[in-house]
């Protein structure tokens, strides 16, 4: 049956479609998340198991094991760290029934603030804790069952987390142990023909080397900033720095809202503990690096490839946040890579991919041109999980055919 569609009716078919998405994608978030982070595990770790399989020899099941066994030992070292630091944060803290402490302690913060900020702020938080409204309402959170629903809330949280890391962990044994037939498999789903088989092998290596390398990268580059501030905030007398550290390490996962949020802790830290000073020193410092690694560091460890403009990071964390909560925060910038990278493999889907990126867009002719061809063509051949692969066609040489436009002015496409 032929359908004349209207080019209104595709497109509200094509809201309805991705609406009808973001609801399965909502329903199934308990099978999607772990799914989604075992397959992104599997990206980075199988390169290293069949490394191990090669190198010395192991059985596959072994040197699959083994590098989930490492994966867990270092999940372990990051756990261990954080809750160290919790008890000594704790101890800072003034205590639910102890309302001489807490006065205390509002009456510096008070002090601190009055110092830093230019605008009068009694009426807001004046210097009698009794007349304040804002000490008044906190510590009314504090009384009743507050503290104890809390803690199990807590509790609770804590032990879904823990079932979620064991499923994470079985999923990503699987998808190890079984990789290449699965990704056989998932060509074979798409048709035999060699065209076909073209497009989705190289989408398959596009779409894992990009979540590769985001999350490699990434996680290189949040170490060093972790350690960077650790040791400032060490230098300058923070009880915290460890803390604040590994907080900036984790939440840097998030583009600019983790980075906001891992910001604010250490600079209230050095307000109250050490003054207003060294807390604006602090800010200003903070504000330098983050800004040096977003716009200098980032772009030249990870190239093209999270060639993603501003809109549509922004516009990916609200989605995924919406469908999967925080877990879609973390999850946005990788699953947009692949995003990306499919889009790119897919005929009609290329402007898409084009739109994703920042820098002028690129002309039509790009997608066709004979290089880019050649480019699927040696994707083929190479296995999507393994490291590396074929570089991106060279255009920055001569015009493409037929277009009148000049490469040296384009950007390239990854």
């Amino acid at each position: 049956m032929n359908l004349n569609l209207t080019t209104a009716t595709r497109y509200g078919l094509n809201i309805l479609a991705l609406l009808g998405v973001a609801v399965a994608l909502y329903l199934g978030r308990s099978i999607f998340i772990p799914l989604t982070i075992s397959l992104m595990l599997a990206a980075i770790l199988y390169p290293t198991a069949g490394w191990l399989h090669r190198r010395f020899l192991m059985p596959w099941f072994v040197a699959c094991l083994s590098i989930i066994l490492g994966l867990v030992a270092v999940m372990l070292i990051l756990f261990f760290s954080l809750a160290a630091a919790v008890p000594k944060l704790l101890e800072d803290l003034p205590k639910p029934n102890d309302i001489t402490s807490q006065k205390a302690f509002y009456e510096k913060l008070v002090v601190q603030i009055k110092k830093a900020s230019p605008f009068d702020t009694n009426d807001v938080l004046p210097d009698d804790p009794d007349r304040s409204s804002v000490f008044q309402y906190i510590r009314r959170g504090l009384e009743g069952d507050q503290i104890p629903n809390t803690l199990v809330n807590l509790t609770s949280g804590g032990a879904y987390l823990l079932f979620q890391g064991v499923l994470v962990l079985f999923i990503l044994l699987f998808l190890l142990l079984e990789g290449d037939m699965l990704a056989n498999k998932i060509r074979a789903i798409f048709g035999v023909e060699g065209d076909t088989q073209t497009r989705v092998t190289g989408a398959l290596g596009e779409m894992a080397e990009a979540v590769r390398k985001y999350l490699v990268w990434r996680t290189i580059v949040n170490i060093g900033l972790g350690l960077v501030l650790g040791g400032v905030y060490h230098a300058i007398g923070l009880r915290q720095a460890t803390l604040w550290a590994l907080l900036t390490a984790i939440f840097s996962y998030v583009p600019y809202i983790g980075t906001i949020a891992a910001g604010v802790p250490p600079v209230l830290d050095c307000l109250i503990s050490v003054g207003v000073n060294p807390a604006l020193g602090v800010l200003i410092f903070y504000i330098g690096v983050v800004t040096f690694e977003g716009y200098i560091i980032v772009p030249w460890v990870m190239g093209r490839s999270m060639d993603l403009n501003a809109t549509t990071v922004l516009m990916a964390c609200l989605f995924w946040d919406l469908v999967w909560g925080t877990a879609g925060l973390f999850l946005a910038m990788p699953l947009m890579a692949a995003v990306k990278a499919v889009c790119l493999q897919v005929e009609g889907w290329k402007p898409w991919g084009d739109l994703m990126s920042s820098g002028p867009g690129l002309p039509a002719e790009y997608f066709t041109d004979a290089r880019y061809r050649t480019h699927l063509d040696q994707l083929a051949k190479v296995d999507p999980l393994e490291v590396g692969g074929p570089e991106p066609p060279d255009l920055s040489n001569g015009h493409l055919q037929g277009s009148g436009h000049d490469d040296k002015k384009s950007p390239a496409p990854y």
